[in-house]
């Protein structure tokens, strides 16, 4: 367990996670901030991805699991992004996406504030972001929840297009 908030605790995902990560990546409905669900390919690497960056950096995008069930329902985390309006480096990052059964019930928020205390307390960040799709009414919902506020805007291209994000942060201050 790396983190427990009221409902939820998050933890390192495994390859034991693949099947319930396949049902939130390979959701058409849940990925149309991403333009379109993956495949079994992109969510293997999208896994692959996380381990990876827990054997680097000691976080990544975590299993979020309910603690009355056991169940993954999502995965939410700290990530190292690319943010060109900001900085020329990496800034830390809150990410966060939830199974759509799962969607409306407070679990982003929650889970999304424990990483934000987590990335000040235990990672000394002194901001976090969140950098969102600016179409994803529901994740800049939640950013709004978790404090931030809209600091810049810019398009990142992948998938063959240009799609508008919008930065969100807040820093250890107004904490």
């Amino acid at each position: 367990m790396i983190l427990e908030a009221k409902r939820l605790i998050l933890r390192e995902m495994t390859q034991d996670d693949l099947p319930a990560l396949q049902g939130i990546l390979q959701d058409e409905e849940t990925m149309y901030a991403y333009n379109g669900a993956f495949d079994e390919a992109e969510t293997q690497a999208w896994l692959d991805r996380q381990l990876s960056r827990y054997a680097q950096y000691g976080f990544g995008l975590w299993a979020v699991v309910l603690k009355e069930s056991g169940g993954m329902i999502g995965q939410c985390g700290l990530t190292r992004q690319e943010c060109p309006p900001v900085s020329p480096g990496r800034v830390p990052e809150v990410g966060y996406l939830f199974r759509k059964s799962r969607w409306h019930q407070g679990y982003a928020t929650e889970a999304a504030r424990a990483c934000r205390d987590y990335a000040f307390t235990t990672l000394g960040a002194g901001e976090v972001f969140s950098i969102i799709r600016a179409n994803n009414a529901p994740s800049l919902a939640v950013a709004r929840r978790n404090g931030m506020a809209v600091r810049a805007a810019f398009s990142k291209h992948y998938y063959g297009q240009d799609m508008p994000h919008l930065v969100f942060s807040i820093t250890r201050s107004q904490w």
